[in-house]
């Protein structure tokens, strides 16, 4: 039992806490040496508490342990051990192509140096990182608009001269609050193409930098073109002054594509991946070539915005002569933004549209499994899907009302044209009609998956003419097969089309490619430029799910509909001539009861008087005539 325990506390930067206890004989307990087992402190100490040598061989041992521990983390870590030091003193060493992570502020610029640099490098890019906050790089540590660059992905090329080997650079947040930021420096050789190098366009003399803009639709990308490589001290080649195969004309521009995991939006995540994008050997290991542009191209590259989902882009210059290649700066973005309050990165989807959406699904996956059966339920849900499109491209184009005031409307709309459609089966009942309209349908999505897939990105569909006319000779084919077999034709499409709903429905909630099948085909209806974006779109983890439930519920619902149709009748009887037969039928045969219900006028009358008859007082019994009284 412990009766005499005293804590001692030793105040060193750390604060190591000694704990001695004796038992009530006065020596000191096994508990104690057990307390010391894990520390740097002898086990001796404990049978020497009673004397003041105690606290001196206590403080020497814990100051010794803390010590050996912050030599030991140094040496296993010496990057993060040299950057603590220096941004202590707001100097960061860097080492070529070393990543270097940052936090930066507003009021103390970080300077940026590398020292001991080779004499056989020409070129060296300083480039900077962050996620949203947007840092200021410059050469100097007042900058100006000739020698710095604003944004959160920048850089700087420094031309070294003859026996330079000290590069400087600064760097600082551009608002309050501490950014988090990445940094890393990489060397060109004299061959090495120079990023940027012909720049006329933008500030800088020598710009590597990417210039991205997005609107929901389309991200737009362009830099300055590069110049040929050069050795210290030498004058930069011209820039127009020769077209030939000597120049900068020769060198050739892979642009590449990087997408960050599906629904993650964190630092760290963008901070490790970013770095995959940012040397030429692991941009052409990770990255997916999207073109090639010449130096006759202009440099300007457009593709499609996929808000929510992070994307990195970067160029490559290569020069075919020497077989050398540089980077320009990576460049990120979500095609979202993190400060809006309503439709940011984290809530994208409107609460109208998962109404929309939510409704839509639960009626497709009614059809998915039911739709051949209950027939003019099958119609109203594609009479819907065409007169909804149809009307929403429509008033799109035409007038400037709110997404929330033109989706309203494009459900009502959607609900009249399904309506028209099962009231045109029930006049004319012809199948043909009927099929044709659900023959495009699953023909319109078809054409849309295939465009969906690298095929849609080729440069001949660029030309508007050509795709549309390739587009609707697909979505026709579907109708003109299954001619022959209308009732195949419908739960195919009842199965499919109604299977896809649901995936839209889930897209409202949870990020999916899958959603820009169709998506991608509205854009291009409704903007005239949406030709010249590529369409490319990642195919994760979460892609994979949900393409699994689309396929699951497409086979499930036509297989279900095959056997539960395949003993009854193709189509339902020609409505308006069923009802025709049975009214002349009821009106000829006097012994069929049906032939004495009243005509429909008056039995509406004396519905309504049965209606007036219950809000009336009721009488009371007896009679109370003058007379009487």
């Amino acid at each position: 039992m412990y009766v005499n325990c005293r804590f001692d506390s030793v105040f060193w930067n750390l604060t190591p806490v000694s704990m001695v206890c004796r038992n009530s004989l006065g020596k000191s307990d096994g508990y104690c040496a057990s307390w010391l087992v894990d520390t740097n402190i002898p086990t001796c100490i404990c049978q020497r508490s009673d004397s003041l040598q105690c606290l001196l061989l206590l403080t020497f041992w814990s100051v010794a342990g803390w010590l050996a521990e912050l030599v030991s983390s140094a040496v296993s870590n010496p990057d993060s051990w040299w950057e603590a030091l220096s941004l202590s003193s707001g100097l960061l060493e860097l080492s070529l192509g070393k990543f270097r992570n940052v936090l930066l502020n507003q009021t103390n610029p970080v300077e940026a140096v590398i020292r001991n640099i080779a004499s056989n490098v020409t070129v060296v890019i300083f480039q900077v990182h962050a996620q949203q906050s947007d840092v200021v790089i410059s050469f100097d540590k007042t900058p100006s608009v000739n020698s710095s660059g604003i944004g959160v992905d920048k850089g700087l090329v420094s031309i070294l001269q003859p026996e330079q080997t000290v590069c400087t650079w600064y760097v600082r947040a551009l608002d309050a609050g501490q950014v988090l930021s990445t940094a890393i420096s990489i060397p060109y050789m004299e061959k090495d193409p120079i990023p940027g190098g012909c720049n006329l366009e933008f500030d800088l003399e020598v710009d590597p930098n990417l210039y991205l803009d997005y609107t929901l639709v389309d991200i737009h990308i362009k830099f300055a073109p590069a110049n040929l490589g050069y050795t210290r001290g030498a004058n930069p080649p011209s820039c127009d002054s020769e077209t030939g195969q000597s120049s900068r004309w020769r060198l050739r521009y892979d642009v590449y594509q990087y997408f960050l995991p599906e629904n993650d939006l964190s630092e760290m995540v963008l901070m490790s991946h970013i770095r995959k994008m940012s040397g030429v050997q692991s941009i052409r290991a990770n990255g997916i070539k999207m073109l090639t542009l010449t130096a006759d191209d202009k440099t300007n590259v457009y593709f499609s915005s996929l808000p929510g989902q992070g994307v990195i882009y970067n160029v490559v210059v290569w020069d075919p002569l020497w077989n050398s290649s540089a980077a320009y700066i990576p460049v990120h973005t979500y095609a979202c933004s993190f400060a809006d309050l309503v439709d940011n990165c984290s809530s994208l989807s409107k609460l109208s549209t998962k109404v929309f959406f939510t409704a839509f699904g639960i009626l497709g996956l009614f059809t998915c499994f039911f739709g051949h059966r209950f027939w003019k339920t099958d119609l109203f849900f594609m009479g819907f899907i065409v007169a909804a499109f149809v009307f929403f491209v429509f008033i799109t184009r035409v007038t400037g009302l709110s997404y929330d005031v033109r989706l309203i409307l494009t459900a009502v709309a959607g609900i009249i044209g399904g309506l028209l459609l099962v009231v045109s089966w029930w006049r004319f009942g012809s199948v043909l009609l009927s099929m044709f309209v659900i023959g495009l349908v699953l023909g319109f999505l078809f054409s849309s998956m295939l465009f969906f897939t690298p095929l849609g990105d080729y440069r001949v569909f660029r030309d508007d003419v050509v795709f549309w006319v390739t587009f609707t000779c697909v979505a026709l084919m579907i109708p003109v097969l299954f001619v022959g077999c209308p009732r195949i034709l419908n739960i195919l499409a009842s199965g499919i089309v109604g299977s896809y709903t649901v995936v839209l429905a889930i897209a409202c909630y949870v990020y999916t490619s899958l959603a820009y099948i169709t998506l991608d085909l509205l854009r291009r209806v409704l903007n005239n430029y949406f030709s010249r974006a590529y369409t490319n779109v990642p195919f994760q983890r979460n892609d994979f799910i949900i393409l699994s439930v689309w396929v699951m519920l497409a086979l499930s619902g036509v297989t279900v509909q095959l056997r539960r149709e395949r003993s009854e009748m193709p189509f339902p009887p020609h409505p308006y001539l069923t009802w025709k037969r049975e009214r002349e039928r009821r009106s000829t045969n006097v012994l069929d009861p049906s032939h004495h219900i009243p005509p429909l006028r008056e039995r509406i009358h004396n519905k309504l008087l049965h209606i007036k008859e219950f809000f009336q007082k009721d009488q009371p019994a007896g009679e109370r005539t003058p007379l009487l009284l």
